[in-house]
């Protein structure tokens, strides 16, 4: 589903700060596989989401989506693959607009920019229907302003936002970030639901090791723009949360 090839990155090349984000990293990630990295400030994590989502140029290297060539893709044109989740719960939604405007809007993200229908009686039942999924009596709260809603059934809700347009790959950057720690066990539970229901490919980039050693089946360890250490489902499975603390002392 998605090849890295010998992908590199520096950052403010030839200067006293420049930072080798990635180095020479190959990846291959199958479909439906649920991968988390982690790793210390500045390992390079977020920069291999962030080269997966198109965020910036490359120096060397290529990415492959699907078996589709996406080097010199944009982000945007890179929407037709992927949706993301980002840290900040009030991001990838517009507050003023209601929860069932801002699912429409979602649905005409990959689509060319035409008259569409708009919000009918199907297509507002299909969005009770998906949102029904998280189990949190939100697929009530559809003419509610989304702005309204609290940081947590707003992630929840862009979980759900983010199968509108049929993406196979999400990317979640630090989703719980910013939640209390029930709600960020409410969204993980979610996550885990959605991807499952909907057969994604997933990539999640943490610094909640308990999260790291709940979810998802594969496991990378990132320092310095390297990764240094993979661990496969059934290694992972042999992992304790002990052994992964033991990774950052």
């Amino acid at each position: 589903m998605i090849k890295l090839q010998n992908i590199s990155k520096t950052f403010s090349p030839g200067t006293a700060n420049a930072v080798k984000a990635l180095q020479r990293i190959d990846l291959n990630i199958a479909d439906k596989e649920f991968l988390v990295l982690v790793g210390s400030n500045g390992s390079g994590k977020s920069s291999l989401l962030n080269a997966i989502a198109g965020s910036f140029v490359l120096d060397e290297g290529k990415i492959f989506l699907d078996g589709t060539d996406v080097t010199s893709m944009k982000d945007y044109e890179r929407s037709n693959f992927i949706s993301r989740i980002f840290q900040n719960p009030l991001a990838g939604t517009a507050p003023d607009l209601s929860v069932l405007e801002n699912f429409r809007l979602a649905a005409l993200r990959t689509q060319s920019k035409k008259l569409h229908k708009g919000i009918n009686n199907k297509f507002k039942n299909a969005v009770a229907e998906k949102v029904s999924i998280l189990k949190l009596n939100l697929e009530n709260k559809l003419e509610q302003k989304m702005g309204t809603l609290s940081g947590g059934q707003r992630q929840a809700l862009t979980l759900i936002m983010s199968v509108m347009a049929d993406a196979k790959i999400i990317l979640l950057d630090e989703p719980t970030a910013a939640l209390d720690p029930r709600s960020s066990e409410i969204l993980m539970q979610n996550a885990q639901r959605v991807i499952n229901e909907f057969a994604l490919t997933a990539i999640m980039v943490t610094h909640n090791l308990k999260d790291a050693f709940q979810y998802g089946n594969r496991i990378i360890q990132m320092s310095e723009g390297i990764i240094i250490k993979d661990l496969n489902s059934e290694q992972k499975s042999k992992l304790s949360l002990l052994d992964l603390f033991g990774w950052f002392e």
